[in-house]
């Protein structure tokens, strides 16, 4: 499969995928952007705010939740030149040198967000279930928490932790998870962001791997690969029509390096021949707010 440019970003981190809207939302996370791209004209509208983004993901009453710095708050389309947020949620008060990093809401519409060490120190962030009641730890002694995804039926969830190179399932019921096992092991990238498919399959962006791979879950088995000119792919997402969004880092480049991988960065798409599970936007009410 072949994965063309459509938006030459440059970004630092582009992360955090989510088509909506019919536009393409994604963050550059060291650069503190929220972006808007709409596909059809090319034309990426950002705003930028006070500290790293790690996601943004829709609400199903308008708006958007964010994850900027260690605190979960909603984000309004309509304040682009302002960068205005609203914190509300900061569930690690004691952990100040963590930040947000990947998350998305399960088919029920609540929110699973997961926090790192901003210095990359192994074990020191935790994965959250947040809805109306506030934020529940579910995960500890995380070291990147990355990839979200569910089965087509909703009874499994994938997650990444990076470093691990593995992706986990766990049975899922009544926003509960259990039985922890190993699915997909990774020796030719770190896995990063991924989603999953109709079919029940995979597609995990590998960075350092310049590529997605497409893995069935139940076999562990690599089923497809979609080559991206850039090393550090991040995270992908599917849109209308089947195709794969994919975004990419220009982070670790050195001059020679962005010599050699001048797309580093962009965004791209590829046409897989397949559709995603589609997009759950946050249902709940807003989680209480917090002050500590």
């Amino acid at each position: 499969m072949k994965a063309e440019c459509i938006l030459e970003a440059r970004a630092v981190l582009a992360e955090g995928p989510v088509w909506h809207d019919r536009r393409l939302w994604w963050v550059d996370i060291e650069r503190h952007e929220i972006h808007a791209l709409e596909v059809a004209s090319g034309t990426d509208r950002s705003c930028r705010l006070a500290s790293r983004v790690g996601f943004v993901v829709p609400r199903a009453t308008g708006g958007f939740l964010a994850g900027v710095g260690g605190e979960i708050g909603t984000w309004a389309e309509g304040l682009w030149e302002e960068g205005l947020w609203e914190g509300r949620v900061r569930p690690e008060p004691d952990r100040p040198g963590n930040r947000f990093n990947d998350a998305k809401c399960d088919p029920q519409g609540r929110l699973w967000a997961g926090t790192m060490a901003t210095s990359e120190v192994p074990g020191q962030g935790a994965l959250y279930r947040v809805d109306g009641s506030g934020a529940t730890r579910v995960l500890d002694g995380v070291s990147i928490s990355n990839g979200l995804a569910w089965s087509p039926d909703g009874a499994t969830m994938y997650y990444i932790d990076s470093p691990t190179r593995r992706v986990e399932a766990f049975d899922v019921q009544g926003g509960e998870i259990t039985r922890r096992r190993p699915v997909v092991t990774l020796d030719d990238g770190f896995p990063d962001g991924m989603c999953s498919d109709v079919d029940g399959n995979l597609w995990i962006a590998l960075w350092g791997g310049g590529c997605v791979a497409c893995h069935d879950p139940r076999t562990g088995r690599r089923l497809a690969r979609i080559d991206i000119p850039a090393e550090a792919v991040t995270s992908c997402c599917f849109g209308e029509g089947g195709a794969l969004f994919i975004t990419t880092a220009s982070r670790d480049l050195d001059a020679e390096g962005r010599r050699r991988q001048p797309l580093a960065g962009g965004i791209f798409r590829a046409e897989t021949g397949t559709r995603g599970v589609a997009v759950s936007p946050y249902l709940g009410p807003l989680p209480p707010r917090t002050t500590a």
